[in-house]
C-alpha cells in the first residue's frame, strides 16, 4: 500500500520531506531490514528515493483512513456478474435462422418457439442468434469455467439444458476437432477382453468401486498418486490425492474423510485386490463394519470396467487441464471432480449429482442472468422422495440397458480364455 501510494504521487513527494502516518507499526523498522528477498529489495529501492519519516498511529485513532477506506461509494460487492444477454434480442429479425420463427411468435406461438420479454424460445431453451456469442458459449461449455475438455456429446448435452440454435451439434463437433488440448491428449482405445458386468445396484452410495492412479509426477506438497472411488449406481466418483508408499490405515483415514463423512457407509466394495486393500487392517477394518468385499473375478480384469473407465476418463482430463504443470496436478483434482460429476453420464442419462442430490450445482454458464423460462414449464406437483425415486427408477433402467448394451457389442468376435 505504501509503494503503491508513492507512485500514484510521486511528482508531489519528491522535491520535499514528509511523514508518512500508518497503522502498520513495523513499516518503522524498513530501513532496518538485514533480509529481503528480491521483491521487498525492489520496493526500498524505490522508497529510499523519498525523504520520508515514517510515524506509527494506532488504527482507532487513524479515523481519517479509516473513514476513507471504508467510503460506501468505494466498497466492492463480491457477487457473480456476468454480461447478459439483452443485445439478442435486436438480433432476431435480421437473422437468418430466426426470422421467420420471431416474426411468427410475436402472433402466437409456432412448434414449440414462443417469445416472452423480446426473447425467443424454444421449448423453455433461449434462442442464440448466428454471431460469435455461439462459439463462446461452446467453448465455457467445453474447456471454460468448471468444465474438463469433455467430448461432443457431453458438451453437447451441456449446451442444451439452456440454448438452442439450428445445427448445434455440427458446431460442437467443429470446435472440438479443433481442441488443441484435446488432439494432444486424446486417443481412442477400444477394449479387448470380454464383457461381465457386476449386479446393478439400487441407491447412491451403496455399492462403490476403488482403484488407484499410480507413478504420477510428485507435486509440491509430495502427492504421487490419485486414490479413485466410483459409485456404481449413480456414477460420481472422488479423486483423492495421496502417496504411493501410503498404506491401508492412511487409506481408509481417506475414505472416512472424503467419502463417509458425505455418504455414509457402503455395502460392498469392488477392489483390485491392491495390497492396500488387501492388507490385515483393512480386512479387519471393514469385517467389523459388516463390509462384504467383492474382488475381481479371475482372468476378467474388465469386471470392475466401470473403475476403469473413469480412470482414463480422469487421465485425459488431467493432462488436457494442467498443461504441463506437474508440480500442481493435485491442485486441479476439485475441479475435474467437479465437472466430471456435473455433466450427464452416458450410461444414465443423468449428471452424477443430479442422481445423488436430486439437482445440478451451478457453473459460470449458470450465473448468467437470463430471462426467467420457468413458466413455460408445468410439472407436476410431487414430493422429493417421489421425485427420487422416479429419478433413482429411470436410472436404473438406464443402467441395465446399457449393460445389456455394452455385454453385445464386446462379445462380437471375441472368445473368452479357457484355463
Amino acid at each position: 500500500a505504501l509503494v503503491r501510494a508513492l507512485q500514484t504521487w510521486e511528482h508531489y513527494l519528491i522535491p520535499k520531506e514528509f511523514v508518512i502516518h500508518s497503522d502498520h507499526e513495523s513499516l518503522k523498522y524498513l530501513r532496518g531490514q538485514g533480509k529481503l528477498n528480491k521483491r521487498h529489495a525492489t520496493w526500498v529501492e524505490f522508497l529510499e528515493q523519498f525523504p520520508y519519516v515514517i510515524k506509527y498511529k494506532k488504527g482507532k485513532n487513524n479515523v481519517v483512513a479509516s473513514a476513507l477506506s471504508r467510503r460506501h461509494t468505494l466498497l466492492i460487492s463480491l457477487g457473480s456478474q456476468i454480461l447478459g444477454f439483452d443485445h439478442i434480442k435486436e438480433l432476431y429479425s435480421n437473422d437468418l435462422e430466426f426470422n421467420e420463427y420471431y416474426t411468427q411468435c410475436l402472433a402466437k406461438p409456432q412448434g414449440g418457439f414462443y417469445i416472452s420479454e423480446g426473447y425467443l424460445y424454444k421449448e423453455g431453451r433461449i434462442c442464440i442468434p448466428q454471431g460469435s456469442i455461439r462459439k463462446l458459449l461452446i467453448k465455457e461449455s467445453h474447456e471454460g469455467g468448471l468444465m474438463g475438455h469433455f467430448g461432443v456429446e457431453k458438451t453437447l448435452r451441456f449446451l442444451k439444458e439452456k440454448f438452442f440454435w439450428l445445427h448445434m451439434r455440427r458446431d460442437v463437433e467443429r470446435f472440438c476437432s479443433r481442441c488443441i488440448a484435446c488432439l494432444q491428449v486424446k486417443s481412442k482405445v477400444m477394449p479387448h477382453d470380454s464383457y461381465s458386468p457386476l449386479p446393478v445396484a439400487n441407491s447412491p452410495w451403496v455399492d462403490i468401486s476403488m482403484d488407484f492412479i499410480l507413478g504420477l509426477p510428485k507435486t509440491q506438497r509430495g502427492m504421487d498418486s490419485i486414490f479413485l472411488i466410483v459409485d456404481r449406481f449413480s456414477k460420481m466418483a472422488h479423486f483423492i490425492p495421496c502417496h504411493k508408499i501410503d498404506g491401508a490405515s492412511n487409506i481408509a483415514r481417506l475414505f472416512f474423510k472424503e467419502v463417509v463423512r458425505l455418504h455414509g457407509l457402503p455395502k460392498t466394495i469392488v477392489s483390485d485386490r491392491d495390497t492396500k486393500f488387501l492388507s490385515h487392517f483393512w480386512k479387519t477394518l471393514w469385517s467389523r463394519l459388516g463390509t462384504k468385499l467383492l474382488f475381481y473375478t479371475t482372468c476378467h480384469p474388465q469386471t470392475d470396467g466401470q473403475v476403469e473407465v473413469v480412470n482414463r476418463s480422469l487421465s485425459i482430463m488431467l493432462r488436457a487441464i494442467f498443461k504441463g504443470n506437474h508440480k500442481s496436478w493435485d491442485e486441479y483434482l476439485p475441479h475435474i471432480e467437479f465437472a466430471y460429476n456435473r455433466v450427464v453420464h452416458k450410461t444414465t442419462k443423468i449428471s452424477p449429482t443430479e442422481v445423488v442430490y436430486g439437482f445440478n450445482p451451478l457453473t459460470p454458464l449458470d450465473l448468467i442472468p437470463l430471462p426467467d423460462s420457468s413458466h413455460y414449464f408445468h410439472k407436476e406437483g410431487v414430493s422429493r422422495d417421489e421425485f427420487v425415486k422416479k429419478l433413482h427408477k429411470k436410472v436404473k433402467t438406464h443402467i441395465q440397458q446399457q449393460n445389456e448394451r455394452t455385454a453385445l457389442e464386446r462379445s462380437k468376435g471375441k472368445k473368452d480364455l479357457i484355463f
